[in-house]
């Protein structure tokens, strides 16, 4: 079976969790029997996508018995079109919906209601959508959208880990970090729990790092760029990190007072890594962890204080919710990625 896994904007999308979804796809897929294409066009140009009727038209594009989309664009939508013109069957990946992208960069919340529309006639246009968990499930089907809908998890590729722990000096020396460290990993967005982050720091005495690029410019959110330019004296946003080993090697407990997730790749990267893992109190963590058991999950400030200093005082509660987290992480191993894609590209042909 030859498959196109298509990611368009590949190159502007490789630090992003779209990107390392992708990435476990195409790995998930490698030990299979799959035939995997990562362009659809036939001189490998994408400007294809926008040239009019002549995009649709057979020669453009190369051969490929199921189309699975990873984004948006008119790429995409090209892909889509001469699918759905030639009986192949399309999958499109719900990485994007309206609720998680408000709150990414500024304007994005005025873009939203009109990117929810135009969500709802892309991903009907399917003949399966995928999404990383139940609850985007949820929220696609109240767009709704026209098309079956299968979750299934992004995956956590434990490969790039390996050796975390031989990084902790390095990184915390760098950074200078001391003590319980409290940290994130990823873009820094106020949708991921940004201003929580920093008033926690402001109540506490622990050191928080922030590992992870940040867009203080004019497309930057007001909340990123007030934080980042000032933060708190605790606070370090370390930007774009060499190595993300170090960034898993230096910190102790993993928080994320994430507003909306479709998944979190980087909370399963944490428990991967057996650290101890404080989450926001939203539908997707309910979904897939547990509190008190691999984690712990907060629903205001004042829990959130409560679990760090829990945390501080008890090291046999960290190493306990990382041991678990550990075992939750391999649930999530690119094996049963690479199931859930062959069940639905052999269901669809």
């Amino acid at each position: 079976m030859r498959v196109l896994n298509y990611l368009e904007l590949a190159d502007r999308l490789d630090r992003s969790g779209i990107g390392t979804s992708v990435d476990h796809q195409r790995q998930a897929l490698a030990d299979t029997d799959v035939d995997v294409l990562t362009t659809p066009w036939t001189d490998g140009h994408p400007g294809w996508a926008v040239g009019g009727n002549l995009a649709f038209d057979d020669p453009v594009f190369r051969e490929y018995d199921v189309a699975h989309c990873n984004m948006i664009g008119p790429g995409s939508v090209a892909v889509a079109r001469h699918a759905t013109r030639n009986d192949i069957p399309l999958v499109l990946h719900a990485h994007v919906t309206r609720e998680d992208f408000r709150g990414s960069f500024r304007g994005s919340n005025l873009v939203a209601p009109a990117l929810g529309e135009y969500l709802q006639w892309f991903y009907s246009q399917a003949d399966t959508v995928l999404c990383p968990s139940e609850y985007t499930k949820g929220v696609l089907e109240e767009y709704p959208i026209d098309a079956p809908i299968r979750p299934v998890t992004n995956g956590v590729d434990t490969a790039p880990l390996e050796g975390f722990e031989s990084f902790r000096e390095e990184y915390r020396e760098r950074y200078d970090l001391d003590g319980m460290v409290v940290f994130a990993v990823g873009s820094v967005f106020e949708r991921k729990g940004l201003t929580t982050f920093c008033e926690l720091a402001q109540q506490t005495d622990y050191d928080f790092a922030w590992f992870g690029t940040y867009d203080d410019g004019p497309h930057g959110s007001a909340e990123v760029r007030k934080w980042t330019s000032d933060p708190p004296e605790n606070v370090t946003f370390t930007g774009w990190v060499d190595d993300v080993r170090g960034a898993y090697g230096a910190g102790d407990v993993f928080l994320f007072p994430s507003k909306v997730e479709n998944q979190g790749i980087v909370v399963l990267e944490a428990m991967a890594c057996g650290k101890a893992v404080v989450l926001s109190d939203i539908p997707v963590f309910r979904e897939y962890y547990e509190d008190g058991h691999d984690c712990l999950i907060c629903s205001d400030e004042a829990e959130f204080r409560e679990a760090l200093a829990r945390l501080d005082a008890n090291p046999d509660l960290r190493e306990r919710l990382g041991e678990n987290a550990e075992e939750t992480a391999r649930e999530h191993g690119l094996d049963r990625v690479g199931e859930r894609l062959i069940e639905t590209y052999e269901g669809l042909v």
